[in-house]
């Protein structure tokens, strides 16, 4: 009898000692989705046109340069005109490319991706910025004669690049339609 009670003791142990430990549940992000962009040709008064999501909404004008808000993502792409002066080109490609590489020191990676239209004389450069810094994309498009047109993506939040990962990516392929789209007037 005492083996009984001591064998019923050891498996009472050994069967309640089998349970899994308890671990807290690991943080998780969202995962943002969002739907396929609807496009339609801007109206502006200005010297170029091209394609806009439906998702944003011009905020602002000011002499062809503009703000392309995604309130929905809460970003927007700042898009700046200026115009093209007997030897200022030199100096306008300079600038937004110094304005590219101003990221360089948060940033993981700049990628330069070159975008030439012969069709519609749009020549141009995208950069894809990867890692925490203030802006994840940056464009300009020229014709190399008249116009010139910089962009940046910027969010409205403190730059974490694992949390805005999918509305960076998406907001850069938006970007790359309006290089793709762009029409000088």
């Amino acid at each position: 009898m005492k083996y009984n009670v001591i064998a019923l003791v050891l498996l009472l142990v050994f069967f309640s000692s089998c349970k899994d430990d308890v671990l807290p549940k690991p943080k998780a992000m969202l995962r943002l989705q969002y739907e396929s962009g609807s496009y339609h040709t801007t109206d502006l008064e200005c010297y170029y046109e091209f394609e806009q999501n439906t998702l944003s909404r011009i905020k602002e004008t000011n002499d062809c340069s503009l703000v392309l808000d995604y309130p929905i993502m809460k970003g927007s792409i700042y898009i700046t005109y200026k115009k093209v002066d007997k030897g200022n080109l030199r100096t306008l490609l300079t600038d937004a490319q110094k304005l590219s590489y101003e990221h360089v020191s948060k940033a993981d990676n700049i990628v330069e991706q070159p975008y030439i239209n012969d069709e519609d004389k749009v020549y141009g450069m995208f950069y894809e910025v990867t890692g925490n810094a203030a802006s994840q994309s940056q464009f300009y498009v020229t014709d190399s004669i008249n116009h010139f047109v910089t962009g940046s993506l910027y969010f409205y939040a403190r730059p974490n690049y694992d949390s805005i990962y999918p509305a960076a990516i998406y907001l850069q392929n938006d970007i790359r339609k309006i290089m793709e789209s762009l029409q000088w007037k």
